[in-house]
């Protein structure tokens, strides 16, 4: 009998589980929704080449113009030359079309971009180049000595493919 009231409870568990998963599924909106609340700018979001070839900038943009992102590039110190580091934006911000950030500071190098994007040359949504980023990228270098210099030199970095999708480093 006991075995009984077991089977029961767990009969009670299974189908309240089961009215739970059904409820989520009829409440969550279609792709379709989704899209249309799509926030301003958010098209702009995505991986667009950085200086050297295999180094990337990946840009997302959040609520009211915020953008969150890193750079992924070469080392080029002795201890790092060859290694991929990680730059995660320390402030980003995307009005219209005017996009600019600052990277956090890694093995004494940081970036700032100011500049705009706007459209390349790719021919539809997802293709190479169809948004570029274009402006003032500054690299500021902190030296063992802690002598400081910067560089700024004009730039345009093309969006990847649609089909070439990042993988998002950790922040540890």
């Amino acid at each position: 009998m006991h075995y009984w009231r077991l089977g029961l409870k767990i009969l009670a568990i299974a189908a309240a589980l089961s009215m739970i998963s059904h409820a989520q599924e009829k409440s969550a909106p279609p792709a379709d929704a989704n899209d249309a609340k799509r926030l301003p700018g958010s098209e702009y979001s995505g991986m667009y080449t950085f200086l050297k070839e295999g180094e990337f900038v990946q840009v997302s943009v959040e609520d009211a113009g915020h953008v969150n992102g890193f750079v992924s590039r070469f080392g080029d110190l002795d201890s790092d030359k060859g290694a991929f580091l990680d730059q995660f934006f320390k402030t980003g911000k995307l009005n219209g079309n005017a996009l600019s950030f600052t990277t956090e500071i890694v093995h004494g190098v940081g970036y700032e971009f100011k500049g705009t994007i706007e459209r390349g040359e790719g021919k539809k949504p997802g293709d190479e180049a169809y948004y570029v980023l274009k402006g003032t990228l500054t690299q500021t270098v902190t030296d063992a000595n802690k002598k400081t210099s910067s560089r700024s030199q004009e730039v345009t970095f093309k969006a990847f493919p649609s089909d070439a999708s990042p993988q998002a480093p950790s922040r540890d």
